[in-house]
């Protein structure tokens, strides 16, 4: 490290001074978020096995929950540079599933969503000000648009709908739009014949129906809201009958802290719940549940997408965009109800079974993505336009989704193996 803090790398003009593979492009992956970071791992697989291409990552100071994402990355052992130092220098491609402070990059920038796809009103900032429309989460215009110009070359949505809502927001970025269907569908899609290897990750190799809680983040989501919610159902339900397994938002670690949200969850994990960590394993735990209590976050979506029984102890309806997936997804799933029996509940919506050919999960299907089955074929041809570069010769196929891996509710935090 130079006295300006300044790291050698395999960038910019000094890219061959430690090279042992001689690359010919280098691509920057901004991570707003842990989320984000999720979400871009499943498009840089694409690219990363290319020796032709050096992939670096930053993380952009745009967001409340960066630290989370820095955190992992360190973890990960990525090259991992300043932002300040990433808007010092030219790159061959930008990829970002997260928005704020692109407009400082310079390189061609390929824009995706994470999660379901835009669907959900922001939350209202405290102020004096006169309050005023609510921007759509994901679909900020100051987002595309800054000095006259849309930010990103390519804007790679999911469906159809997400794109007539954008071009309603922002019509400048009509040439940038792209449908590219949503890669961690599709992952889910392909990883439903490993059901059993999954749920024998989790400890379930018995006969016992296996619960999934599911929460995003916020005060609005099931943990927010309810947070007992997971002692009550790992006591209450019968554990000869029942294994229960947490799967929190990432934004929630990333914004209380690791060792604080297994405090708050401890009475469950005491009780017998397992808890997954936030950067994995809920895509999985998906695939292996029998049932699921959520809210109106994007795992929940998705579960109920793949024919899980979801039971939602969470949904403002109020902030849901009308006519979107996530409007149709509360008005289809049934509610929990605070009045009555947990127990009854869950029972009633396990005994429907997982169906992945259901009304409901058709319908909710209909609604993710535009491109079921071609995410990684489409984004890739973007990608390898963007970069000036042929295409590899082999097809890209999406790959399971990794199995789950339990957190131990221990004082040294460690995996559960």
């Amino acid at each position: 490290m130079s006295s300006e803090g300044w790291f050698p790398g395999p960038y910019g003009l000094d890219i061959a001074m430690g090279a042992t593979v001689r690359t010919q492009r280098t691509v920057l992956a901004v991570a707003h978020h842990l989320t984000a970071v999720t979400r871009l791992n499943d498009v840089l697989a694409l690219v990363e096995p290319d020796p032709r291409v050096q992939t670096v990552y930053t993380v952009a100071p745009s967001s409340v929950f960066s630290r989370g994402a820095a955190d992992h990355l360190r973890a990960m052992g990525v090259c991992l540079i300043s932002f300040d130092h990433a808007t010092q220098m030219f790159w061959d491609l930008v990829l970002a599933a997260g928005d704020g402070a692109l407009e400082r990059l310079h390189a061609p920038i390929l824009h995706l969503q994470h999660g379901m796809g835009p669907s959900m009103l922001g939350q209202r900032w405290a102020g004096a000000g006169t309050a005023a429309p609510r921007p759509v989460a994901g679909l900020r215009r100051e987002a595309f648009v800054a000095g006259g110009r849309v930010i990103p070359s390519v804007i790679g949505l999911a469906h159809e709908d997400h794109k007539k809502l954008l071009l309603e927001i922002c019509p400048e970025a009509r040439s940038a739009v792209r449908l590219v269907g949503d890669l961690a569908w599709d992952r889910i899609v392909e990883s439903r014949p490993l059901r059993p290897y999954y749920r024998e990750a989790l400890g379930v190799t018995d006969d016992r129906r296996l619960l999934l809680i599911s929460s995003t983040w916020g005060p609005r989501g099931l943990f927010g809201a309810h947070h007992d919610l997971i002692r009550r159902l790992a006591t209450e339900l019968p554990s000869e009958r029942y294994a229960v397994v947490v799967a929190l938002h990432p934004a929630t670690w990333s914004w209380h802290g690791r060792k604080q949200t297994i405090a708050w969850s401890a009475g469950g994990l005491r009780a017998g719940a397992g808890l997954l960590p936030p950067h994995e394993g809920w895509r999985a735990a998906l695939l292996a549940a029998d049932v699921i209590l959520g809210d109106f976050g994007t795992a929940s979506y998705y579960g109920a997408a793949i024919g899980a029984p979801v039971l939602l102890a969470a949904f403002p309806d109020g902030d849901a965009v009308p006519g979107s997936q996530a409007e149709l997804f509360g008005s289809l799933v049934p509610r929990w109800s605070p009045e009555r029996p947990l127990l009854h509940q869950i029972e009633a919506r396990a005994e429907y079974g997982v169906d992945s050919e259901s009304s409901v999960s058709r319908a909710l299907r209909d609604r993710l993505t535009s491109e079921p089955g071609r995410a990684a074929a489409l984004l890739r041809r973007e990608i390898y336009r963007l970069l000036r570069l042929d295409e590899p010769l082999d097809d890209p196929t999406p790959d399971p989704v990794p199995a789950p891996r339990l957190l131990s509710g221990s004082s040294d935090l460690e995996p559960v193996l």
